[in-house]
């Protein structure tokens, strides 16, 4: 069996806890990308940073844009799983709980990554995975929310819904520039999203109870 390749030694010891080098790479890339600006972070930084030589970053990552692109997508991908489990249920409580969801996701990503998401260099080719991942993430809200005020995704107006949905829940990343958003926000954002799709608060209610039993 062939073993895989081991990393070079490290600059200083290990106190990453349970975390693979590549988890922690990710994180101290997370966090100097939002606090110093992606243009102006280097590999050398990020492996200083987490105690690596810069050559031992190469060995998980091809460099800081292929860094960039993994937490773009750790920010849509745990959304996009559960909103395909979700799909095939009642629209209304499916819209709820994607949406309390993918809210949590965005509320508890490291570093507030979502704010990355407006850098001029995502909308380069090397990104496409990404807006692949929440182009596919939107159709859904889209589809939901087609199905609760009973239109076509696919109309303008399914498609303007579908690009509110998502927005809606991506308020979370502009609360975290100056709090902590919290489970009561989540839950306002999906009851915010349900309204966005006619649904009343008698209908609120009966989703969120619904939502409950889907999570």
């Amino acid at each position: 069996m062939t073993r895989p390749r081991p990393g070079r030694p490290r600059h200083a010891p290990d106190d990453g806890g349970d975390r693979s080098p590549r988890e922690q790479i990710l994180e101290a890339a997370a966090a100097l990308f939002v606090d110093q600006g992606f243009s102006a972070t280097s590999t050398r930084a990020i492996a200083d940073s987490v105690g690596i030589r810069q050559a031992s970053l190469y060995y998980h990552f091809a460099g800081k844009d292929e860094i960039l692109l993994e937490l773009l997508r750790i920010s849509v991908r745990p959304s996009l799983e559960i909103a395909g489990a979700l799909e095939g249920a009642a629209a209304e409580p499916a819209l709820y709980a994607l949406a309390v969801a993918d809210a949590h996701t965005l509320a508890t990503a490291p570093h507030n990554i979502g704010m990355l998401y407006l850098l001029p260099e995502v909308q380069l080719e090397r990104y496409d995975l990404f807006r692949e991942d929440r182009a596919a993430l939107q159709d859904v809200y889209a589809r939901l929310g087609a199905r609760i005020a009973g239109d076509d995704p696919a109309s303008a107006a399914g498609t303007r819904r579908g690009e509110m949905l998502i927005q809606l829940v991506e308020v979370v990343i502009q609360q975290r520039r100056t709090r902590v958003p919290g489970t009561s926000d989540c839950h306002a954002i999906a009851e915010a999203c349900l309204r966005v799709c006619g649904v009343g608060q008698r209908g609120i209610a009966a989703a969120r109870t619904a939502a409950a039993a889907l999570a």
